[in-house]
């Protein structure tokens, strides 16, 4: 058997095969036949064909259906005769005959009969002009006399046919034409076509008259045979929809117009219309009210007492409009969409207009948003509307739409999406203050403009290893376009590549100067937002070459026409702000401006002569100017300025007061986040504030005296008339903005005269009185400081805030008398170990330590101190940029004071529970401890307004890692000396009223996950501390949640055999732990459960002994029924009948008898000698009842 070739099969192989099957001499099963070539006359068949038919035995002459429905037929196929042997092309040239057989005989008709009529001649240079009256005049006569005529016929018709013919039919069919259907006369040529057509008309009526009914029916079925289906079929379709589209107009006798009749019944009369037709208006023949309604006035906008929420509308100026005031309709306000009697034009309505096919449409809609976002930005809408315009546009997606408008081929569209663009993205006072704070001390600085970092949890990378979780590049690049955009919108537009279309805008579009400027300010913003935006800006190609070519040339010419017309070839002031910030982002950024893209050589053109020489604008030359000045000095900082010291720098500067007004630090209020922000588009909160006077402002002092302190400060002086008293005082009490931009600059100027104050202390007796001052200012300073700042914070803890002279308390005496004062706030005696005094001297000798312990516990920040050194101190070979760190907050927390606290825990504590052994601890954990509960001693005592900022509830959660971190560190006798101290100030009548443990302190979800941790760790290591006790019993107050409460009875009961602090011990009232009454049944009940079991006793625990008794005892016997639940009244009536049946006689008589808490008395509390009557009477009925049911129970 021949097998069938292979793919991998050789030529050789082929070949091989085909030999063993021509040697096999197996029939082939296919037949090679040759066929005759007709066209070349050729019949010998196969000899003379040159053509290969291949027949395949078995095959089929015709296919096979492919599918199961079954083969077309053909009308005309069956009618037709084929024979075997016919010929195709025989029959083809015997049904195809020439065209002499229709052309064959043509005869040209005789005109020579035919009369030629001339134009009549008249005085008139154009012919009459007939009026609507006359014509209609004529008009009617004729449709008159014509109606007659078809009565007429009517009648003459024979009566077997004229029986069935309705006059309205008839004259639907022949009120198009008066003459025969069938024969129109189109065609016939000369004057007298319509007597020809007339003739021909007259023959077939002839012909019809002289057949009889039988003859006509049959030869109309011969016709109807004779045509297709289909041609008769459309036309009777056609004919049916014509006759239905026209309206049936009904004559009388008499020939009379019906108009009502006329109109369908659906239709109203004509006194319901907007309008009332008249007769000389052209096609109002047929009305048409859904039409009409259209013309109809529009109903009275809605009245003002309304509450309903309305659609925000706005005209093309971006201007809210009141939904109650109506605006006139000439303005083109008014559209037929929602709500049509309003003026203005929705956001959902302006997105749907600029995707519009009319082009005016698309650009009005475009510029009409970014209107409305300029006025958003700047507050406009903040009072008339609900929630952020700017988010809400953002999440219908604007950014994608202004992105596609950018890519539309006509340059107006184009125009108008740049603008709207520039209206999303720039902030007009931001980039004001900006350049106000330029020339400030430091203030090439500035912050990127990044979003807050928002962490992401991803569930796929969970309880995976770390060498398997996708990195965040890859995490970053399966985002989609739109995660992008939602989270950062300046970083989605860059991945929409939007940096190349602008470009192409810049290069080839070459638009008008305001497109250009938009432009240049969206370009500006990219680069402000991080250095990796601003590197892709650079790394764009031909970006910055067209931006140098065009608009920062080397040479230029006098623009001819006063008013400019296109700023290619020109000197930009935006455009060299577009250098000198991006400049800003990197020592590499700006060698690459002034190496590579020849930013040297245009400061030496335009630095070089003065502005007016300049041959711009004058205010234009002196943007331009000031614009290269200012790229100098960021090109000074890097030490990239060697060509450029033949340029002259002029300052004319002014001396003013320091007004307090002026400080964003007193005035946190000037710091409100500005209106529309939104996280993923941040801004610097300038709204109004170069207007308003604020500290960036044109007549802020900052400026001045920051750099005069500076001077003041190098120089080891000081200028006694400056009067800054005042406003440090003001900044002590202040409570800021922490995350504002602007602060930046006033902590230069609050660090300067705090520098000022620290060498003059210790000589001045002036000055070292206000040394308190001085201390406070650089306390409630460091937590204010924002990222850059971490030398500022180093300086001052090294030279000031741990410095003995600007702690004037600790001189001789001054621990005693905050001692005795602490004795007459507190008004009871305190044990031996937290004695004031001696604890407050010490603190003071350890101060040098102390800094020591906290400089230790920063020592992470060393980097960010060294990167932060070089910058302030102006060391420019090692400046790498000006671009701050990302501004998410200040560097340190509020409670830095408590951060070797937090550490402890975090190291030893956090990781595996608590309960390690001190062994565990790291070395020198109990001195680092020691140090920071000395440092937080004093602060407590002088200077407890530098701590304002911490709350109660988060001090004590601070205070409670020293129980947590450790099973005895807390029993270390200096750590417990220094936290009774604590914990009695902590425990005082102002402490205790602010403190709050439903709201959570900063790190914590709730405090009753801490407290549960801390009664663990309690009942497993405390050994019946006194201190851990007053710690775990402070939050059982009366007022705070009864879940601790719950939790302390309900699951950790046994700890209360250890819980043996004494009411003398208790550092706070017993009264907050008994008032008001106790409500929550289940723990009233927890509280009879422990008492009645023994687990809660007098010996061991006596201030929660006292506590379950009040509250049960107020409970049973309280006889408030109204409003009581049932539940609640049977509960009391059972507990006190369970308490008058108890077999211990101690506890009945505790719970009947007892009175008040008393801290003197010999149990803690007072009883009666018997019950009173009241009393009485209410156990009496109690058990009457009781005795009533059992005896009804019998």
């Amino acid at each position: 058997m021949i097998r069938r070739p292979k793919p991998t099969d050789s030529e050789a192989d082929l070949l091989e095969e085909q030999e063993r099957f021509l040697a096999s001499g197996t029939p082939s099963t296919v037949n090679v036949v040759r066929r005759p070539d007709k066209r070349s006359g050729d019949t010998n068949g196969a000899q003379g064909d040159q053509r290969d038919v291949v027949t395949i035995q078995d095959l089929p002459d015709e296919l096979p259906t492919l599918t199961p429905a079954p083969p077309k037929k053909s009308r005309l196929k069956v009618d037709r005769v084929r024979f075997e042997d016919e010929d195709p092309e025989e029959r083809l040239d015997r049904h195809d005959t020439h065209i002499s057989a229709v052309l064959s005989k043509i005869i040209e008709r005789d005109t020579s009969t035919t009369p030629v009529s001339l134009p009549a001649f008249t005085g008139l240079a154009f012919p009459k002009v007939l009026h609507r009256p006359e014509m209609e005049s004529m008009v009617g006569a004729q449709l008159l006399s014509f109606v007659m005529r078809i009565n007429q016929l009517i009648q003459n018709l024979p009566h077997t046919i004229c029986g069935t013919i309705n006059p309205e039919w008839c004259f639907t069919r022949f009120s198009a034409m008066a003459g025969p259907r069938l024969v129109s006369g189109q065609g016939l040529g000369g004057s007298d076509s319509t007597v020809e057509m007339l003739k021909i008309h007259q023959e077939n009526q002839a012909k019809l008259q002289a057949m009889s009914n039988g003859e006509i029916l049959e030869e109309q079925k011969r016709l109807l045979g004779q045509l297709e289906t289909r041609g008769t079929a459309s036309t009777r379709n056609r004919h049916d929809r014509r006759q239905e589209a026209r309206p049936m107009k009904c004559f009388t006798n008499s020939a009379k117009y019906r108009t009502n009749d006329a109109l369908p019944p659906c239709i109203s009369p004509e006194e319901d219309l907007p309008v009332k037709p008249q007769k000389e208006w052209v096609h109002m023949d047929k009305l048409e009210p859904e039409k009409l309604e259209w013309i109809r006035d529009l109903p009275a906008p809605r009245r003002k007492g309304t509450k309903q929420a309305m659609l925000a509308r706005f005209d093309f100026a971006g201007t809210l409009i009141p939904p109650t005031e109506d605006l006139p309709t000439h303005l083109g306000l008014h559209h037929h969409g929602e709500e049509p009697e309003l003026a203005g034009y929705s956001l959902q309505e302006l997105f749907l207009l600029s995707r519009s096919q009319v082009i005016q449409q698309r650009r009005l809609a475009l510029n009409t948003l970014a209107h409305v976002l300029t006025k958003a930005r700047a507050g406009e809408f903040a009072a008339a509307l609900r929630g952020s315009v700017v988010s809400t546009l953002l999440d219908a997606g604007l950014l994608f739409l202004l992105r596609f408008s950018l890519d539309d081929n006509v340059e107006g569209v184009v125009s108008a999406a740049v603008h709207a663009l520039r209206a999303l993205l720039v902030s007009s006072d931001d980039e004001d203050c900006l350049d106000s704070t330029l020339s400030w001390f430091r203030g090439l600085a500035s912050f990127p403009l990044l979003p807050t970092a928002q962490e992401e949890e991803d569930e796929e990378d969970e309880g995976l290893p770390e060498v398997m979780r996708e990195t965040a590049q890859e995490k970053e690049e399966k985002k989609t376009d739109h995660d992008v955009a939602r989270n950062d919108v300046v970083k989605g537009l860059l991945r929409m590549k939007l940096l190349p279309r602008l470009r192409y805008i810049l290069e080839v579009i070459r638009p008008s100067p305001r497109v250009v400027q938009d432009v240049l300010g969206v370009l500006i913003r990219i680069a402000r937002h991080s250095s990796s935006a601003a590197t892709q800006v650079l790394d764009c190609p031909r970006l910055m070459e067209t931006v140098m070519s065009e608009f920062l040339p080397c040479s230029w010419t006098v623009p001819a026409s006063p008013t400019l017309q296109s700023t290619y070839g020109l000197p930009v002031a935006n455009a060299m702000k577009l250098l000198r910030v991006l400049a800003t982002t990197g020592r590499h950024a700006c060698a690459r401006l002034l190496n590579s893209l020849g930013a040297r050589e245009r400061l030496s053109r335009l630095l070089a002569p003065e502005p007016s020489e300049l041959l711009l604008e004058p205010e234009e030359a002196l943007r331009v100017s000031i614009e290269a000045y200012r790229l100098w000095a960021v090109a000074a900082s890097y030490g990239q300025d060697d060509t450029l010291g033949v340029c002259r720098l002029s300052v004319v500067i002014y001396l003013c007061r320091v007004p307090r007004c002026s400080s964003a630090v007193c005035n946190p209020q000037s710091c409100c986040p500005a209106p529309e922000t939104i996280p993923s588009l941040p801004g610097l909160h300038c709204a109004g504030w170069t207007s308003a006077g604020g500290l960036p402002g044109p007549n802020s002092p900052f400026p001045l005296i920051t750099s005069l302190c500076y001077l003041l400060d190098t120089l080891t002086s000081i200028h006694r008339g400056l009067a800054v008293l005042g406003y440090l005082r003001g900044c002590g009490q202040a409570k800021p903005t922490l995350s504002h931009w602007v602060l930046r600059h006033e902590h230069h100027l609050l660090y300067l005269l705090l520098r000022l104050a620290c060498r003059l202390v210790p000589t001045d007796p002036e000055v070292a009185k206000h040394a308190a001052l001085f201390h406070h200012v650089s306390l409630v300073m460091l937590p204010w400081l924002l990222p850059g700042s971490e030398y500022l914070a180093h300086e001052l803890m090294a030279t000031m805030v741990f410095n003995k002279d600007f702690i004037p308390e600790g001189q001789i005496g001054g621990p005693e008398a905050a001692e005795m004062s602490e004795l007459r706030v507190q008004e009871r005696s305190s044990p031996p170990l937290q004695t004031l005094g001696p604890l407050l001297r010490e603190a003071c000798v350890q101060l040098p330590s102390v800094r020591g312990c906290y400089l230790s516990h920063l020592a992470h920040m060393e980097p960010s101190v060294l990167s932060s050194r070089d910058f302030h101190l102006g060391r420019t070979p090692w400046l790498n940029t000006q671009l701050l760190p990302e501004l998410s907050g200040p560097f340190l927390p509020s409670d830095w004071p408590f951060l070797p606290l937090v550490s402890l825990y975090e190291r030893a504590g956090a990781p595996d529970g608590g309960g390690l052994q001190v062994e565990s601890l790291p070395a020198g954990a109990v001195q680092s401890v020691t140090h920071c509960l000395q440092w937080l001693l004093l602060l407590e005592v002088w200077r407890e307004d530098a701590l304002r900022v911490v709350l109660p509830v988060a001090k004590l959660a601070r205070l409670a890692c020293i129980f947590l971190c450790s099973s005895d560190l807390f029993m270390e006798m200096p750590v417990q000396r220094l936290t009774w101290a604590l914990f009695r100030l902590l425990t005082r009548p102002s402490q205790l009223e602010a403190l709050d443990l439903n709201s959570p302190p900063t790190g914590l979800a709730s405090f009753n996950d801490l407290y549960s941790a801390l009664v663990g760790q309690f009942e497993a290591v405390s050994f019946g501390d006194p201190l851990f006790g007053c710690v775990i019993l402070l939050p059982l107050q009366r007022r705070f949640s009864v879940t601790m409460r719950l939790t302390l009875f309900g699951e950790h009961v046994g700890l209360l055999r250890s819980l043996g602090v004494t009411l003398e011990q208790l550092a706070v009232p017993m009264e907050r732990f008994t008032s008001p009454p106790e409500d929550s049944l289940p723990l009233l009940r927890l509280y009879f459960r422990a008492l009645v079991t023994g687990t809660l006793r007098l010996c061991w625990c006596p201030v929660l002994y006292v506590v379950a008794l009040s509250h049960l005892n107020t409970f049973i016997f309280s006889q408030d029924a109204q409003g009581v639940d049932q539940q609640v009244e049977t509960a009391r009536r059972s507990l006190l009948r369970k308490t008058h049946y108890l077999t211990d006689e101690v506890l009945r008589s505790h719970l009947l008898l007892f009175r008040l808490p008393q801290k003197d008395a010999e149990l803690g509390f007072n009883t009666y000698d018997q019950l009173p009557p009241i009393r009485q009477r209410r156990l009496e009925s109690v058990l009457g009842t009781q005795g009533t049911s059992d005896s009804k129970g019998e």
